[in-house]
């Protein structure tokens, strides 16, 4: 199947691309490696597409003020091979999974974001650090945490008229360490389940506070303290029970997808401990 007719326009300033979105039925072209297979299968039938390839200002990247800041053209495989992506670690763990190399050169770190689908890698990573995002439209800036960006399957509170201008990641501090694990049916393809954890601990290793954010699984990431959880494999099955609500499909049952995030966060929540353990002298 081939996408339905579009206009094309690639702007050089933010401000010509949200006068663009201003105009009515548009969509925003970064990479497109989410985008543009809707298209080919006429999920979507924008109007117009608006290309921000041309608009420098949006290819930021850079560690400032204690946030690794992301401009919404910075591709994920550019970030994969950053000095900057050091600051943040989980980055580092995750972005080998996002897709395939050929992939990540083309999707843009924010493109996938703003896709907000719930089996993708980088939403539950926002998710499970905090990440803010930023939006803009015609009138102004605007900030929004993660917690508060991703309101459902493909939906997030960016409306259509505007666009996500970058991400902030928080950098690590110290004694904090991550974990990261998925069931895919292959490497690169999205996840069955998958779990991203953050634990933080102080000088004699005790643990201050856990954190993580299960996808795959419900129609936006999920994210719960689990401080309490950390050695209570019957409590992390309870919080399965809790936050996988997804409904089975040929790939595998609620009650799969619920075995599979129980045994993920147990051994990613162990593998956090013992990452943020070795970051303390």
């Amino acid at each position: 199947m081939k996408a339905a007719p579009f206009a094309y326009v690639r702007p050089g300033s933010l401000d010509d691309v949200l006068a663009e979105l201003a105009g009515g039925d548009a969509k925003v072209l970064a990479g497109g490696q989410s985008l543009v297979p809707v298209l080919a299968m006429r999920l979507g039938r924008p109007a117009t597409l608006v290309d921000i390839g041309s608009v420098a200002s949006l290819g930021d990247l850079a560690v400032t003020d204690d946030v690794l800041r992301v401009g919404a053209t910075v591709r994920q495989r550019r970030l994969e091979r950053s000095d900057e992506a050091r600051a943040v670690p989980l980055i580092g763990m995750v972005m080998p999974f996002v897709g395939h190399r050929e992939l990540r050169s083309r999707g843009t770190v924010c493109g996938s974001i703003a896709h907000a689908d719930p089996s993708a890698e980088l939403p539950a990573v926002a998710s499970c650090l905090g990440a803010t995002i930023e939006v803009a439209g015609t009138g102004g800036r605007r900030r929004v945490p993660a917690a508060e960006f991703f309101a459902g399957a493909m939906t997030t509170a960016a409306t259509a008229e505007e666009v996500v201008t970058g991400v902030e990641f928080p950098v690590a501090r110290p004694g904090e360490g991550y974990g990261f694990g998925e069931i895919a049916r292959r490497h690169g393809d999205f996840a069955l389940a998958g779990v991203v954890t953050r634990v933080r601990v102080d000088d004699d290793g005790t643990v201050l506070d856990a954190r993580l954010t299960g996808f795959g699984i419900s129609d936006t990431p999920v994210t719960r303290d689990v401080t309490a959880l950390l050695d209570d494999e019957s409590g992390i099955r309870d919080l399965a029970a809790d936050v996988v609500d997804t409904g089975g499909d040929t790939h595998g049952s609620t009650g799969y997808r619920r075995r599979l995030f129980t045994v993920l966060a147990t051994r990613e929540l162990q593998r956090a401990r013992r990452n943020a353990r070795k970051e303390r002298p």
